[in-house]
């Protein structure tokens, strides 16, 4: 979904330039020439045109018939923002990924209005609901060190063996965030990890440490703190909307749909075509259209 960052960030700044593109207003002089708002935002419409006005009137769409307002929005960003020790964390995470924070805004908009459509007119049986419940309900407490290779992770574990202290060993040998909190990761539930690692995890007891694991990650030695069965009710949104979602038809078909319906005219002949792909139409069916009628 990046690319939908990318274009929606784009299309504010090309809105902003066809409001006014041929006043010959001067934007870089220079003494080599000067630049224009017609000539840049000329420029910006051969680069990104096509790309920016399908997202523009995709939004535009579903956020008349699937409308997510400012407050889910601000909802899912301070459920982000929490996933971070601080708001300094956050920002060096958004800066590298290339977000900006308005940017990360605009995406989580659009998934949700991507949500809102593909599940709209979809039900699920409570039967379904309670199947998948008992499937996911059980959640373990882990902590573990990961290293990059079997070598590596052997050693720990026989360090373990001889009686070494598990915390300890996670701030000398993981490779990654978790090594400060003694290699904890907290409460997690079916679906939510790498499959090796998670099916490592789920198979052993409480308090007991696994044998070297290799993910797509690298070599984990695991060790589960505690187990405990969710709430439904705590989870029952989360488990309707992931069945919802299996059920959708795909998202391309959706938008398809919604843009059919939305009577769109593009009156710009240089992004005549921009809906083509997206609408299933093209020049040559114009063509056909236009020698029947002949």
């Amino acid at each position: 979904m990046k690319k939908w960052i990318a274009t929606v960030s784009l299309a504010v700044g090309v809105t902003g330039l066809a409001a006014c593109s041929d006043d010959g207003t001067v934007l870089v002089s220079s003494s080599v020439g000067d630049i224009t708002k017609e000539e840049l935002y000329q420029q910006m419409k051969d680069s990104y045109g096509q790309t920016t006005l399908e997202t523009m009137m995709t939004e535009a769409v579903l956020q008349e018939k699937y409308p997510v307002t400012d407050e889910e929005v601000d909802a899912e960003m301070n459920a982000i923002k929490e996933g971070f020790d601080d708001e300094e964390q956050f920002e060096e995470a958004l800066a590298m990924e290339k977000y900006t924070e308005e940017s990360l805004r605009q995406e989580v908009r659009f998934n949700k209005l991507l949500t809102n459509a593909s599940i709209a007119d979809i039900e699920v049986p409570e039967e379904e609901v309670q199947a998948e419940y008992e499937r996911i309900k059980t959640e373990v407490n882990a902590r573990h060190i990961i290293v990059e290779d079997e070598e590596t992770a052997k050693k720990v574990k026989e360090l373990l063996e001889e009686g070494g202290d598990f915390a300890e060993l996670a701030e000398e040998y993981s490779t990654d965030g978790s090594a400060e909190n003694g290699g904890e990761l907290g409460f997690f539930g079916v679906g939510q990890m790498d499959p090796a690692f998670e099916e490592a995890a789920f198979d052993l007891e409480v308090n007991t440490i696994s044998e070297p694991v290799q993910s797509s990650f690298g070599w984990h030695i695991i060790e589960v703190t505690e187990t405990r069965e969710a709430d439904l009710e705590e989870i029952r949104d989360q488990i309707e909307l992931e069945l919802k979602l299996g059920k959708a038809d795909p998202i391309d078909v959706i938008i398809q749909k919604e843009l059919s319906a939305a009577d769109i005219d593009v009156k710009d002949k240089d992004l005549a075509n921009t809906f083509d792909a997206l609408l299933g139409t093209s020049e040559d069916d114009d063509d056909v259209e236009g020698d029947d009628e002949e």
